[in-house]
């Protein structure tokens, strides 16, 4: 399979402001993509379709050759999560390894959000259900704009931040629980990138 099918709704990334992730991940190409199946497979997501730019192996139709790296490196999953299609897109950074990456942690700290009790995976996956017609979907802010920390902000720098933006949002102090769910998972994000 190859060819990219961009969900509307969701910006594109210029492609002069695409970047290398800051942190290294540090995965194979291959560890990458599988690893989006694997956090898929957690939350009992069914119809899972990884597209790229590049072609894609006919014996792991989620990963691209290894050999292949397209000008435009973007990656959407495609699912569908308690009866309704998702999609989760993200042409970020430069490469097609750090982009599945991406989504993979992102797919994690979704995940982490339900088992840490502080809210649904459900309601934190709304903005990212498929648009009906032409109605546009918003999407959050990156990790450290949430934190209001740099992309390369060292681990104590982002505990800290987080421990902050925590007491601001928590809805004991006024905040909200997706307000809070945000920050928990733009932490938890950040130091994955961290280590």
């Amino acid at each position: 399979m190859s060819g990219l099918d961009w969900p509307a709704g969701f910006d594109r990334t210029p492609a002069e402001e695409r970047t290398s992730y800051p942190h290294g991940f540090r995965v194979s190409r291959t560890e990458a993509f599988d690893s989006i199946l694997a956090e898929l497979e957690q939350m009992d997501a069914v119809n899972p379709r990884v597209e790229t730019a590049a072609p894609h192996t006919q014996a792991n139709p989620h990963r691209p050759y290894q050999d292949r790296e397209p000008d435009d490196p973007g990656v959407v999953v495609y699912c569908d999560l308690d009866g309704e299609g998702r999609a989760f897109p993200c042409d970020r950074w430069d490469t097609l390894r750090d982009n599945a990456r991406a989504i993979a942690k992102y797919l994690q700290a979704k995940r982490a959000l339900d088992r840490y009790g502080v809210g649904t995976v459900g309601s934190e996956f709304e903005t990212q259900a498929l648009p009906g017609g032409e109605e546009a979907v918003a999407t959050g802010p990156p990790p450290h704009e949430v934190l209001g920390v740099r992309q390369d902000a060292p681990e104590s720098v982002v505990k800290g931040a987080a421990r902050a933006r925590k007491k601001q949002t928590h809805p004991d102090n006024g905040g909200s629980t997706e307000a809070f769910q945000r920050v928990v998972a733009a932490e938890e994000a950040l130091l994955e990138g961290t280590q």
